[in-house]
């Protein structure tokens, strides 16, 4: 197994070669520390996650933890799925830091700390939730949109805000406020989507003044101010005087940025060399736009959310991505923000994705490995037998928070990564059943526990949906526990979103900004001519 020593990985980084540096530990592991440009594929879920994360089987990986073990079997495991340039990181996490490096702690860290960037270096202008308030009490010419998804949106606004994520802002703005005399002002849950969206709509020439709302709904709540819930306000769709409007200023921002327009050809000529190249085709569109039509190979990444999060979506550092939506405004501003986080090779598909061969619905992520096993699979009647017969256990394999609000009756939950540690519970003569939410993890867990252990595996096909078709019993809670159930904090978590947890949040991502400038490793620019 070949491995890299921190400083060779610290120069890779630095550089602009291809690398993608994966930290092999489930999610709440990762959270509280990581290297700053490691994307979290825990283990437990490498083969769904891994194809569209690292597309690319010859891109050099490097496979990290923080000494338990994982980053050389997710090495032999990437191995295994026909990925050849995988290399360990000697020492894990504690190594790096030992040779000088800084470890960070939370998700997404260099999009928060883009963020954080931006509001320093460009001076975003912001307003508390307090000023807020007292003008919307006073009846100011102001509108409020909101920069997250939908789904977010509705969780909880601040009241009267309007729904317009991220990469729609400068796409919609002129039309929720045609008056170039009405504020606006711009909010998330935190803080990188307002200063984000805020900066955005400055930098595209947008007339009116605009502002961060500090904090966002945090700020909202710790000021004691009620937020709204279950609004289904959105921003109102782009005109086509509009979007005209938006595109000069898309294509000016753009042009400093440094982005790339590309034609269908040249596309096409970066398919021919995905062997040598990583190739990213990112869909910025809204998830209903993209169902209704999309390019086979695009992958949905809705703008706001590629620069709020973009290690959901791209593992592989100096790989080329090129940004499709279907007027080249939404594409633009966020091809703009990618470029000035540092990626070099950001092209805009010109003129959309217009009468180019489509596909609609929903895109379901391969998952990797399920034609290199054969488990025995159950149907829930067949599994229902063996249960009550004592024949049997149950492994759910499910997202924590799934598995407490529903799971198979008498169901043990286990985190794939740490098995078979816990399976000397269960007689040696019942079969373990594995079950997932739709099968293919239990698939794959059931073939792999079978050959490290010896043991008898099943797994049940169609997995726990199908058992829920089938009337089959279920129940709720977290009394059968194989391995601890942990959870990162999310502030959309009622029952752990307290005062404190609120403020060491927001402190959290402000401070990003100094640990970075100390960790030196980004590339972060701002817009030729600032």
């Amino acid at each position: 197994m070949k491995t890299i020593t921190a400083s060779e990985l610290k120069r890779r980084l630095r550089s602009t070669e291809e690398i993608a540096l994966l930290d092999m530990r489930e999610e709440v592991d990762f959270y509280r520390s990581h290297l700053l440009f490691a994307v979290n594929i825990p283990l437990s879920r490498l083969e769904q996650m891994i194809g569209d994360l690292v597309p690319r089987h010859g891109a050099p990986i490097v496979t990290c933890d923080a000494g338990e073990g994982l980053a050389a079997h997710g090495a032999e495991r990437l191995a295994w799925l026909g990925y050849n340039n995988v290399m360990v990181l000697e020492g894990g996490n504690p190594g790096w830091e030992k040779a000088g490096g800084i470890l960070f702690a939370g998700a997404n860290v260099p999009s928060k700390a883009f963020g954080e960037f931006v509001e320093h270096e460009y001076g975003t202008p912001h307003i508390t939730a307090e000023e807020l308030h007292g003008k919307l009490a006073g009846k100011d010419d102001l509108v409020i949109l909101d920069s997250r998804p939908f789904e977010e949106f509705q969780i909880m606004s601040i009241p009267g805000g309007q729904d317009c994520p991220g990469a729609e802002l400068v796409y919609r703005a002129r039309e929720a406020a045609p008056n170039p005399n009405t504020t606006i002002v711009v909010n998330c849950a935190g803080r990188t989507r307002s200063i984000i969206g805020t900066q955005s709509l400055i930098n595209s020439g947008i007339p009116n003044k605009v502002m961060a709302l500090k904090d966002g709904t945090m700020g909202w709540e710790l000021a004691g101010l009620e937020v709204a819930r279950k609004s289904i306000q959105r921003a109102p769709s782009a005109t086509a005087a509009g979007i005209s409007t938006a595109l000069a200023g898309a294509k000016a921002v753009a042009d400093r940025a440094g982005v790339r327009l590309i034609d269908a050809a040249t596309l096409d000529g970066f398919r021919a060399e995905r062997e040598q190249r990583t190739l990213y085709v990112l869909d910025v569109r809204q998830p209903e736009e993209y169902e209704a039509g999309h390019l086979e190979d695009a992958l949905p990444a809705f703008g706001g959310q590629l620069v709020q999060s973009t290690d959901r979506f791209v593992a592989v550092r100096g790989a080329r991505l090129v940004l499709v939506d279907d007027t080249e405004v939404r594409a633009l501003m966020t091809a703009s923000w990618l470029r000035q986080m540092g990626w070099d090779d950001v092209f805009v598909l010109a003129g959309g994705i217009g009468a180019l061969p489509k596909v609609a619905g929903r895109r379901r992520s391969a998952m990797l490995g399920l034609d290199r096993i054969a488990p025995t699979l159950v149907d829930p009647a067949q599994a229902q037998r063996l249960l009550s017969q004592g024949q049997a256990a149950v492994i759910d394999l499910a997202d924590p928070r799934r598995f407490k609000a529903e799971h198979i009756a008498g169901a043990w939950y286990a985190v794939r990564s740490k098995l078979p540690q816990g399976l000397d519970r269960f007689d040696a003569g019942q079969t373990l059943l594995f079950t997932s939410s739709d099968g293919r993890f239990a698939a794959l867990a059931a073939a792999e526990i079978a050959e490290r252990t010896g043991r008898k595996t099943a797994a049940i096909e169609g997995g726990t949906a199908a058992w829920k078709r089938s009337s089959l019993p279920l129940e709720s809670g977290e009394s059968t526990l194989l391995h601890p159930r942990e959870e990162t904090w999310s502030p959309y978590d009622e029952a752990h979103r307290t005062r404190q947890s609120m403020l060491d949040y927001l402190s959290w991502e402000v401070d990003l900004y100094d640990r970075i400038k100390k960790d030196g490793d980004t590339r972060f620019r701002m817009l030729a001519g600032t």
